[in-house]
């Protein structure tokens, strides 16, 4: 791996939690707990490996279709990680911690925490994890634009957009990774992922590793950005 050629910001799309639970013969959840095991892992190869920003899709809007009983444990096991695990390890390694997407339309108790977390580390200066909750990029253009006819914008620019983005303030993601063999990018991102590289791979979130990350790095390392050159 060259190390003068790290990409600046890689996005994730975690998906196959529930997929590796049930070659397994477990519920769904415990491929979601796993899979937040998987995530705190990665949180901590990123930062060692030099990465500036980490944005993971951790639940999307169309999420809350799934059955009652899966959405509930997720907000849970979110609050709880939050809690349990990610303030003190985000606390040790020095990371910032943002929460991207509508959170006003999460659970009270959950909200509460994440207001805790992001406040706790709003000084830090360490990587910046993006945790996209309650994320959809189809509504987040939509509020965007939105916002900009109450301000009376009378012409909208790519500029003036990008910083109505809940993503206004971070640099567009160089590398995307999507587990679990599905080749799509779902309602993720849409805007910021314009020239952004795309990897993809077999593995269900919970098996993936840091040799995987490493192995995702290397292949952007050999591609040529052209951004519409030549």
């Amino acid at each position: 791996m060259q190390t003068d050629k790290i990409p600046a910001h890689i996005a994730i799309i975690m998906d196959g939690n529930g997929r590796w639970a049930k070659k397994r013969g477990k519920p769904r959840t415990f491929g979601h707990k796993n899979g937040a095991t998987t995530l705190r892992r990665i949180v901590g190869s990123a930062q060692k490996i030099g990465i500036k920003y980490l944005s993971v899709y951790a639940f999307s809007t169309e999420n809350w279709k799934r059955p009652n009983k899966e959405v509930n444990f997720l907000m849970k096991l979110l609050k709880n990680t939050i809690i349990t695990e990610l303030n003190d390890f985000v606390a040790e390694k020095a990371i910032k911690i943002r929460f991207l997407g509508d959170i006003a339309a999460l659970p009270s108790g959950l909200q509460l925490q994440i207001k805790k977390a992001e406040e706790k580390t709003t000084n830090t200066k360490g990587m910046q994890l993006n945790i996209m909750l309650n994320y959809g990029s189809r509504k987040e253009l939509v509020n965007a634009v939105n916002c900009l006819i109450k301000k009376g914008v009378q012409e909208i620019t790519e500029n003036n957009f990008s910083n109505h983005l809940y993503t206004k303030d971070i640099p567009d993601p160089d590398l995307l990774i999507r587990t679990s063999g599905e080749l799509r990018i779902s309602n993720f991102l849409l805007w910021q992922l314009a020239y952004t590289e795309l990897w993809f791979t077999d593995k269900y979130w919970p098996d993936f590793n840091e040799e995987d990350l490493l192995e995702a790095i290397k292949t952007y390392q050999k591609r040529n950005r052209r951004f519409g050159t030549i």
